[in-house]
């Protein structure tokens, strides 16, 4: 309490004059408006997919509910019934792979930028990292279709991972840098003070302190790459057949979507709907999952 007898912590109430609350009414609904643009497109497209997809997902457009969606590879051409258990599978496996090739590379690379900023190679990887996150993603389909598929002779998931794999790679450098740098100073002081070396230091210590906002960017990593279609196509090039080995063409969920959406049977155009559904869904969830681990770190 002061000697006025008023809370110390008491701001004075700032008089606005009416111009001014005017162009903050002005500003305020400007502001609500443009976020209105941005949002309305997105709640368009997801309202459209739910009415769409759904029925198609579960077979409701035929009158009874089924799951061959989720068990059933494609009907042939022009042909009912369908599913689309290969894309799904073939989605999992290859971000699967290409998220070990995002946590060794990308975590790697976060780290030596945000432990080690006085190396004379920092500026290059610096430099690196960011031209990487600026390729367009059929660009990272074309080095991928060059290294693996020119070279092997044939499409494969493992091609298809790799692309995926270079797209995530940025995203997760980054994120780990950022994140590493929270960790206080202090904390790494302490380490090296009891004579720790500074590998040591970072893995047992930096690294479970940054370990929620690492996983974080890895999850946020995947939902970035999960609906990419265009390096696929020149990469795991699709299957209508359910495919675990890596070294055999894969189909994917963007790559299904592609294909019904331009195809002229309403089949296909089902099945594109409903894929593009769970695709959005799962994208939605990851990012949930991401919000809450950083949230649970905090």
């Amino acid at each position: 309490m002061t000697t006025t007898g008023q809370p110390a912590n008491t701001q004075p109430k700032v008089l606005l004059s009416p111009a001014r609350k005017a162009k903050n009414t002005l500003m305020g609904a400007l502001i609500f408006l443009a976020t209105a643009v941005v949002v309305a497109p997105l709640i368009g497209i997801f309202l459209y997919l739910l009415r769409e997809g759904f029925a198609a997902m579960f077979g409701l457009n035929d009158g009874k509910f089924d799951l061959n969606f989720f068990t059933k590879t494609p009907a042939p051409e022009g042909e009912t019934g369908g599913g689309l258990l290969n894309a799904i599978t073939g989605s999992l496996t290859m971000l699967s792979m290409a998220s070990v090739m995002g946590i060794l590379v990308g975590v790697a690379g976060g780290i030596f930028l945000a432990e080690f900023p006085r190396h004379k190679l920092m500026p290059t990887i610096r430099m690196l990292s960011d031209v990487l996150a600026g390729i367009p993603a059929i660009v990272m389909g074309l080095v991928a279709y060059g290294l693996i598929v020119l070279t092997t002779g044939h499409f494969s998931g493992f091609a298809g991972a790799v692309a995926l794999g270079f797209l995530m790679i940025p995203i997760v450098v980054r994120t780990t840098e950022e994140v590493l740098k929270l960790v206080p100073g202090t904390v790494r002081e302490a380490g090296m003070a009891l004579g720790l070396p500074k590998w040591l230091v970072i893995m047992k210590i930096v690294l479970p302190a940054a370990a929620g906002g690492i996983v974080t960017g890895l999850m946020l990593a995947l939902a970035r790459v999960a609906g990419e279609a265009a390096p696929l196509l020149f990469t795991a090039f699709g299957n209508n057949l359910v495919n675990f080995d890596p070294n055999k063409p894969m189909s994917s969920l963007p790559l299904e979507i592609f294909k019904g959406a331009t195809s002229a049977y309403d089949e296909n155009q089902r099945l594109a709907k409903a894929g593009a559904l769970l695709l959005i869904t799962l994208i939605f969830l990851t990012s949930l999952l991401a919000r809450y681990a950083s949230r649970q770190k905090k």
